[in-house]
């Protein structure tokens, strides 16, 4: 069934895999993200610096963000190598992740806030 020049099929297919590629976690950011964070084993225990981890995965998602952009800006130009549904992916995996950046900054407030308020 068409309506209006796009067949509402190939919608639904593309809702299916946005959905599961959002359900699926990253194994390779995961990796990726640790590899970053500077890991360092020492005596058999794996000891991460906050702050390489912090600015790895700020950096993560800031590439995300990058490439998602970039990849709307080819399609919107008649690149024929980027499809719409890749373009749509891209802009939900990066607004995924910085919504999860917002959600690890509200949290590192609050607990800043929780500390500053303990009496001693």
């Amino acid at each position: 069934m068409k309506t209006g020049g796009i067949d509402s099929n190939r919608i639904e297919s593309m809702l299916a895999q946005l959905k599961a590629a959002a359900q699926r976690p990253n194994a390779d950011s995961i990796s990726g993200l640790a590899s970053a964070a500077g890991l360092q084993k020492t005596q058999g225990a794996a000891k991460v610096d906050f702050s390489e981890a912090l600015k790895a995965s700020l950096n993560q998602v800031n590439q995300v963000q990058t490439d998602a952009e970039k990849l709307g800006k080819n399609f919107a130009m008649g690149d024929d190598s980027v499809s719409l549904s890749d373009v749509m992916i891209a802009g939900q995996k990066a607004n995924i992740s910085f919504q999860a950046t917002v959600q690890v900054r509200n949290k590192l407030v609050s607990a800043y806030h929780d500390i500053m308020n303990m009496q001693v």
